[in-house]
């Protein structure tokens, strides 16, 4: 039986009792004695076992001894009139350990859930701000695309300006109509035929045919893509073109070009004094005796050695020449390389060979047949279907343009 079972000590509370760990070691008397402990297991193995504290003295000696034998020699005497007193004490001492026990298991059980909750709001704050900020990078792209583009279109409307007030100061004044005419022609050959970057690497195939010749002449320079790609090159370029505008775009970059007729300016060269004459996607716009006039020219124009390199479209490409040649409504007639190679001999270019240049991807092409996927008996015959799709192919699709180079002996 314990001493003074109602009362616990002074300084043992609930929140003490509960915070204290479980010790590995078994409990005994001693871990009540002196100081007690905060551990609750350890009060529930004294109230459920009932075990009885020994009977101390306050005294030494003598006389402590002679207490503590007076105290088991009065304990039976107590312990009966008071043992249902002590039993409901003991049994609420261990219901109220209990309610503790539970208590604890609840609140850590509580906090365990509200870290994850606020786990989870930590990781829906981080994505939602990452969230966020990618929307505000997206916002920003598409307002720097939104300017970008309206760079463009105030360049492009400060070109057209320049190109009506010089139409209007030349003498005899261009028509406001035939100013509005190249206008329409331009956005016709900016969609169809393709971005400045992509004609510029497509030019960049016609370098080791004109480094060391000489002044480089582009009849139509256009946008000035190729007088771009030479200059970059160390070659020596100038352009000619009808339309102001364009011309206006090759100074706005640094380039050199005039405005001017091409068959005028070209008569007007001094003869032999050229290293190369260009001209891209031009001679399909003429009529068959003005490009013989144009080479006949360019030979004159040209000093022994130099280059006549004249591109169009391929009409040994049905598909080029029956849809895509008249998407342009300025062209005038495919010109065949055969006829061309005729007009570069006639008029004394020696040696003459043909490029063949861009052709359709393969997206746009026949499909071919995989012999690795088809049985082997029926190879042979797949393989006779692919030489005949390579014939059809070649015939429909092809190259989408050629190019004539003749050198000037």
């Amino acid at each position: 039986m314990k001493d003074d079972p109602g009362q616990p000590p002074e300084d043992l509370s609930a929140a003490s009792v509960a915070e204290q760990p479980r010790p590995a070691a078994a409990p005994s008397i001693d871990a009540f004695l002196g100081e007690p402990t905060r551990d609750i297991s350890h009060w529930e193995w004294l109230w459920a076992g009932d075990h009885r504290f020994p009977a101390q003295g306050h005294h030494g000696g003598l006389l402590g001894r002679f207490l503590r034998f007076g105290k088991r020699l009065l304990r039976p005497f107590v312990k009966t009139p008071v043992n249902d007193l002590w039993e409901r004490q003991r049994v609420f001492n261990l219901i109220l350990l209990e309610l503790l026990e539970t208590r604890r298991a609840k609140t850590e059980q509580t906090l365990a859930s509200h870290a994850e909750t606020l786990a989870e709001l930590d990781r829906r704050t981080r994505d939602g701000l990452a969230e966020v900020m990618a929307h505000n990078d997206a916002l920003f792209a598409l307002v720097d695309q939104k300017l970008d583009r309206y760079r463009r279109d105030s360049r492009e409307l400060w070109h057209r300006l320049g190109a009506f007030i010089a139409a209007s100061e030349s003498n005899p004044p261009k028509p406001l109509a035939e100013v509005q005419r190249q206008q329409g022609y331009l956005d016709l050959e900016a969609r169809y035929r393709g971005s400045e970057d992509e004609i510029a690497g497509r030019l960049a195939a016609y370098l080791p045919y004109l480094e060391g010749r000489g002044e480089i002449l582009d009849l139509g320079c256009g946008r000035g893509e190729s007088l771009a790609v030479f200059t970059a090159h160390g070659l020596e370029a100038r352009g000619i073109d009808a339309s102001a505008e364009m011309v206006a775009r090759c100074r706005d970059k640094g380039l050199r070009a005039e405005e001017a007729d091409l068959f005028e300016h070209l008569q007007g060269v001094e003869a032999g004094s050229l290293g190369a004459v260009v001209s891209y996607h031009v001679i399909e716009h003429l009529p068959a005796t003005a490009v013989e006039r144009l080479v006949r020219l360019a030979w004159r124009a040209l000093a022994p050695g130099g280059a006549l390199i004249l591109e169009t479209p391929s009409p040994l490409s049905l598909m080029m020449a029956s849809r895509n040649f008249w998407i342009d409504p300025t062209h005038v007639r495919p010109v065949h390389p055969a006829s061309l190679e005729v007009s570069f001999r006639s008029a004394g270019f020696e040696p003459v060979h043909r490029l063949d240049l861009h052709p359709f991807p393969d997206d746009e092409r026949l499909p071919e047949i995989d012999l690795q996927k088809v049985p082997e008996a029926q190879r042979p015959m797949a393989d006779e279907v692919n030489r005949l799709r390579d014939m059809l192919d070649d015939l429909l699709f092809g190259c989408r343009d050629f190019a004539l180079v003749g050198e000037k002996p």
